[in-house]
């Protein structure tokens, strides 16, 4: 915490505390740089826990790859200014390397075929492409492949998911699965559970038993049990092991809508291995403005006025778009708030979208942003560098849209990579 007179300096400042914010501050530490990381809350909470990389494009086609390298290639060939084609393979590889090797030695290991997009459950019954996903969800993954008949667990009163429906889909493909209602212990008569509540009541072994004590009726011809990622948020891997074998069958966990315990993971792995490697955690002051400070350097202002923001030689916006705070949407344009810098967007606010909601293209708003070098550094209005040591990393930038494309995770993570080594050739 900064607080008073008194002002910290660092080599590098990251806004932003979703995907690409905290990627840059991972890659920035492993370096040995020191790191001041601002943020506005905890965006990571709303995340799946499945990372994508690369699975739609071209969008008008609503093509799917199962190579997402063979989709890199296709998508850099059709739109040489997507921030992927400003990227080499072999960073792509680094960046994914790095985060799941911090995140293997974190006690949250995830499971990825390197050439492969693999399939996953969702809580609406239907499969969707991802990258790499959390070991607890693998043999959901794996059975889905193999066609085994499996048990679907309801949870009553969970909020959001939807075993029913998640039965009738996979049904329609094929799939020995049936569904089945159990009220959870501990938390029996509620109707507005959360993950987080759920977690939280299989802390204790009581709760434990009893929720083994209501599955193993219902276990009858099957060999596996899925149900929501719900299965402890700091003793997960534990609880499962604990839970299979005490049923004597597989467990699988399957995403649900935010607020995501696997997010929530996410969130508390990268946190801890900051603490240890010495991050300054600047939470939850919100970041309104910044200015140059001498030849190389940034002084960082927070709304807070008894705090005093970080100054540091670089800076990597990692913000995101509208949601996370990094762009503004305003009555006649989109812009930049902390320093001013150009946005691409369309050229009127009728541009921002569509006639058709719907329409498979996307909307023009959503590949809003910020037009960067190849060094990932903003460009100001007359298309130079803005300045020498400030990068973006992720949704902020322009001419992508990564939901649609089912990119997020791993343009957010090969972005934040190529800024962070980017500053480095520049202090050097």
């Amino acid at each position: 915490m900064i607080q008073g007179d008194r002002v910290q300096e660092f080599d590098l400042t990251v806004i932003g505390d979703g995907m690409a914010g905290t990627a840059a501050v991972l890659f920035a530490l492993n370096r040995g740089l020191s790191v001041a990381w601002a943020g506005t809350g905890n965006p990571l909470s709303l995340a799946s826990g499945c990372l994508d990389f690369l699975a739609c494009h071209p969008l008008s086609a609503r093509k799917t790859w199962t190579d997402p390298w063979a989709a890199v290639e296709a998508l850099t060939r059709d739109l040489p200014a997507h921030p992927y084609a400003r990227l080499r393979r072999e960073e792509i590889e680094a960046a994914w390397d790095e985060t799941l090797k911090c995140l293997n030695q974190g006690g949250l290991p995830y499971f990825r075929r390197p050439e492969k997009n693999i399939e996953v459950l969702t809580p609406m019954g239907n499969l969707r492409p991802t990258y790499a996903l959390p070991e607890t969800m693998r043999k959901g993954m794996e059975a889905l492949e193999k066609g085994r008949p499996c048990l679907i667990l309801k949870i009553e009163g969970l909020k959001g998911f939807s075993s029913q429906w998640l039965v009738e889909g996979l049904k329609e493909r094929g799939w020995a699965v049936r569904a089945e209602r159990v009220d959870f212990p501990g938390l029996e008569g509620r109707r507005d559970l959360l993950p987080e509540h759920l977690a939280q009541a299989l802390i204790t072994t009581q709760n434990r038993t009893r929720l083994v004590e209501r599955i193993q009726p219902l276990i009858k011809g099957v060999e596996m049990v899925g149900l929501p990622a719900v299965l402890d948020l700091y003793r997960h891997k534990e609880t499962v092991a604990e839970l299979e074998d005490r049923l004597g069958l597989p467990l699988f966990e399957i995403p649900t809508l935010p607020p995501s315990l696997p997010g929530l993971r996410l969130r508390q792995v990268f946190e801890r291995h900051f603490k240890k490697t010495g991050a300054c955690t600047l939470f939850p002051y919100r970041v309104i403005g910044m200015e140059k400070k001498g030849a190389v350097g940034f002084q960082v202002h927070f709304k807070e006025d008894a705090v005093k923001g970080p100054r540091s030689r670089g800076v990597v916006l990692a913000g995101g778009r509208f949601f996370g705070g990094g762009l503004m949407a305003e009555r006649k344009a989109i812009r930049e708030p902390l320093l001013g810098l150009p946005v691409h967007q369309p050229l009127t606010r009728e541009g921002w979208h569509q006639r058709d909601y719907f329409d498979r293209t996307g909307h023009p708003v959503n590949r809003a942003g910020l037009l960067t070098d190849d060094h990932f550094r903003p460009l100001d209005a007359q298309g130079n560098p803005a300045f020498e040591t400030l990068f973006a990393a992720g949704s902020i930038l322009a001419h992508q849209d990564w939901k649609r494309e089912k990119s997020g995770s791993g343009l957010a993570l090969a972005t934040a990579y190529k800024a962070v080594q980017s500053f480095i050739e520049r202090i050097k």
